[in-house]
């Protein structure tokens, strides 16, 4: 066994243990589950999309609990100011000096709940964190703790009270997808298992930060075919392309996609990326960037039903 092999067989074995551990808590939901763990292994984000009460709190808490990782909740409303997230410099009389003092950004897993309740200020006051794991608060640059992964939930656009996210904000997100809800007898299971007390709270770490880095270097280091960039370039293309969307995915959709396809070749044990890695991941990966024109979004035309058109047209490579 090649050392490389050795080191992909140990980044599966890291993440399967991960994602059993956190199905003890979110139970019948393991493609959300592996979802999550891959745009982790991508050093990404993930915007959960649904109705309230399916798990995507306890989702992000049982991440949190499964790396040993520090967690930070943020409860996103119309009067949260960006300060409330990335911290403040508060006059330290004594010191005769401005201190520093860190937001609930500052963590490893950050959970920003109904992220478009907040106003789009403060949404964007996410951005700089997202995207190069760092805030900057009166000129100065504070680094994030590494790994750093926001998770944010976000109500469907038709309930009351909420901001639509702006598409810069949209786009930092790695992958969007929903929980949806359980089966009946997964339902019945979590019933009975949560009426004396949460199963999240005797949850215990099975990983540590170093290695969810290491599985991190693993995942960026998968091989990717040349017909495997193509392919992933026809898709983003396709987009662009489309004759039912105002704007297409930008070269940020096309990391992803391959970045998200080297992460479920590493959570399965494999040193390279297939097709279908590719597939089966494009329409969390780039739905959210697409924007419909205003004559198919009346006919109810949404930016998922353009990728798996896609999907179905572009030739697979063999």
């Amino acid at each position: 066994m090649t050392e490389t092999t050795m080191a992909v067989a140990q980044a599966a074995e890291v993440c399967h243990r991960i994602a059993d551990n956190v199905e003890r808590v979110i139970i019948g939901k393991r493609e959300a589950i592996e979802r999550t763990l891959v745009a982790m292994i991508a050093r990404g984000h993930v915007l959960l999309e649904d109705v309230p009460g399916v798990g995507k709190t306890m989702l992000a808490r049982s991440l949190a609990a499964s790396v040993g990782g520090d967690f930070r909740r943020i409860q996103f409303t119309p009067d949260l100011l960006p300060t409330d997230v990335t911290g403040v410099s508060i006059y330290d009389q004594r010191a005769a000096e401005f201190a520093f003092r860190p937001g609930p950004v500052f963590a490893n897993i950050v959970l920003a709940d109904e992220i478009n309740r907040a106003s789009p200020r403060t949404q964007s006051s996410l951005l700089e964190a997202m995207e190069e794991r760092q805030v900057t608060v009166d000129g100065v640059t504070h680094r994030l703790p590494r790994p750093f992964m926001v998770i944010a939930t976000e109500n469907p656009i038709e309930y009351e009270g909420v901001y639509p996210l702006p598409e810069s904000q949209l786009d930092r997100f790695l992958l969007r997808f929903s929980i949806g809800y359980p089966q009946r007898d997964e339902e019945k299971l979590i019933v009975r298992e949560q009426l004396e007390g949460h199963p999240v709270q005797s949850l215990e770490s099975v990983a540590t930060s170093d290695e969810v880095e290491a599985v991190q270097q693993v995942a960026s280091r998968c091989h990717v075919s040349e017909a495997i960039y193509d392919y992933a370039l026809d898709l983003v293309e396709g987009t662009r392309a489309s004759d039912e969307l105002y704007l297409g995915a930008g070269p940020r959709g096309s990391l992803a996609l391959v970045r998200c396809a080297q992460g479920i070749a590493t959570l399965e044990g494999r040193d390279f990326v297939g097709p279908d890695d590719v597939k089966s991941i494009a329409r969390a990966a780039l739905a959210h960037r697409l924007i419909p024109r205003p004559e198919a979004r009346v006919s109810g035309v949404t930016g998922g039903e353009v990728v798996d058109a896609l999907l179905e047209r572009i030739p697979v490579p063999s």
